[in-house]
């Protein structure tokens, strides 16, 4: 039971978690509303369970190649949350990871022969390729490790957006000034989730790497906090901030003029707000435990900015 347990704590199975709701969501909230419009794309939709089991277990893999090669640092920045050589030794560790990367892109060129796509296959291959260079050197870099997780976030909606996008729209019956309409909708509210997904993710990732900058330093990594120093890491969280909220104060007065005040108040009790309490605490935050808080609250407006899709399905 302890190995399992830590199995468990090895692949975040809380973001695991997370993941599938984004995606469970995305399809439920975002693309089904089309469907009740009787507008109806041709790919088979039998096929997003394993597109989604596909991700999983890329994260799952990425995270098992993290620690693994993280095992140095880890001792100095969290000693006490060790697992790899501590309870699961580290040639099982990389079992595992191969045998999840492999199984998520033998999955993706099944779901090409079955839809007649031709990139999930290799789309699975590259992120699993990248989150092992990001393991081995990328994460040591400035900022471009950063990006990559970011990136590789925001992936999650888009590779469920490519499938069903790229199939085609149909609609029987149908104006077609009204199909391009709810289309165009549907794309502007995806790439508004997938900038969220990065921005956000982008914001929690620094405030991670000031959180770790002790064992990042004796380790050689050139994080920001390390080749910027911390009060100007601080900024450009703060800028990050500001520019979201922005973005979905935009959003926000968009939504207004269609009578959307649930979503309004929702927005900002549960995302602006936390996201201005972190900007608030960022600037007094000194060590580690101060940023560990803030990476939390980041998680939960993550939590709560996803969760927000529902509000396109009760106004739909």
């Amino acid at each position: 039971m302890k190995l399992v347990i830590a199995f468990f704590r090895l692949i975040r199975w809380p973001n695991l978690l997370f993941i599938a709701i984004t995606q469970a969501l995305y399809y439920y909230a975002i693309v089904q509303p089309l469907h009740g419009k009787g507008i109806v794309d041709l790919f088979d939709h039998r096929l997003l369970p394993l597109l989604c089991i596909a991700s999983l277990l890329i994260a799952a893999a990425g995270y098992i190649i993290n620690d693994y090669f993280d095992l140095n640092i880890d001792q100095v920045n969290k000693p006490g949350r060790l697992i790899i050589d501590k309870i699961i030794k580290r040639r099982w560790a990389m079992a595992f990871h191969l045998l999840m990367s492999l199984v998520a892109v033998l999955i993706g060129i099944y779901i090409d022969i079955r839809s007649g796509s031709w990139w999930v296959g290799l789309s699975n291959l590259a992120c699993a390729l990248l989150l092992f260079g990001y393991s081995v050197t990328l994460k040591k870099k400035l900022l471009i490790g950063n990006v990559l997780i970011s990136a590789l976030t925001a992936w999650v909606i888009v590779v469920m957006f490519f499938c069903i996008y790229t199939k085609s729209f149909q609609c029987k019956d149908c104006d077609l000034q009204l199909i391009n309409a709810y289309i165009n909708r549907f794309i502007r509210i995806t790439f508004l989730y997938v900038a969220f997904a990065f921005i956000i993710s982008l914001i929690r990732e620094v405030i991670k790497d000031m959180e770790d900058v002790e064992g990042d330093a004796k380790y050689g990594c050139r994080t920001m906090p390390i080749a910027w120093g911390i009060p100007a890491t601080k900024v450009f969280i703060a800028v990050w901030i500001i520019v979201l909220i922005g973005i979905l104060g935009t959003v926000q007065f968009y939504v207004l003029q269609f009578g959307w005040w649930w979503s309004a108040v929702y927005c900002v009790v549960l995302i602006v707000a936390p996201l201005l309490w972190v900007l608030f605490k960022l600037y007094k935050a000194q060590v580690p435990k101060d940023y560990r808080l803030l990476s939390a609250v980041v998680k939960l407006v993550m939590f709560t900015g996803i969760m927000s899709m529902l509000f396109f399905k009760i106004y739909s």
